[in-house]
């Protein structure tokens, strides 16, 4: 994998670099060897930020990761990428498809034990009488939740407000 590496209001020392091709390179079993990654640093304030973005054929594989300290970033990225190309081999395998050339194909074909499958362990049932996506927000509040479902008043449809960044909310309904 060739790993391409940027810099935003930070100086790329050598210990970044190589840190960071440490530990990107430990992702190379998943991918083909002329795959790019491309990584950016940043720093902003007290936030140390790293971006890995990596192109695959029609999809991407991509990771942001923030802490206090950019090891720290460096680490957890590489956490997630690996978590998320188990989860496509996973995909690919029980659907039967190609995985295309971007990707190591004895990767692919191999059984990992440790695999994380995705089971569903608590099932909640509630009713939803009608409300207005303002109520639902201060219903959201009120339970101390990030996201809250309910059925629109306006439209009689269910939907779904959550909290985003900077106190504001955002509002999720359905599209036919």
């Amino acid at each position: 994998m060739k790993i391409i590496i940027t810099g935003r209001n930070i100086e790329l020392t050598d210990g970044l670099k190589s840190a960071v091709e440490d530990k990107l390179s430990k992702l190379d079993k998943y991918f083909a060897e002329d795959t790019q990654a491309n990584v950016t640093l940043s720093v902003e304030k007290e936030r140390q930020k790293i971006e890995v973005t990596i192109p695959v054929k029609g999809h991407i594989i991509r990771s942001e990761q923030v802490s206090n300290d950019m090891y720290v970033s460096i680490d957890l990225v590489e956490e997630v990428i690996e978590r998320q190309m188990k989860k496509y081999r996973n995909k690919i395998v029980s659907r039967q498809q190609e995985p295309g050339e971007f990707f190591n194909a004895d990767f692919i074909n191999k059984a990992d034990e440790d695999d994380e499958e995705i089971r569903i362990i608590r099932t909640k049932r509630f009713g939803m009488k009608p409300m207005y996506p303002e109520d639902a927000c201060v219903q959201m509040e009120l339970l101390g939740h990030s996201f809250f479902v309910f059925r629109n008043a306006e439209t009689d449809e269910v939907n779904v407000v959550y909290k985003r960044r900077g106190n504001t909310y955002g509002l999720i309904e359905p599209e036919f």
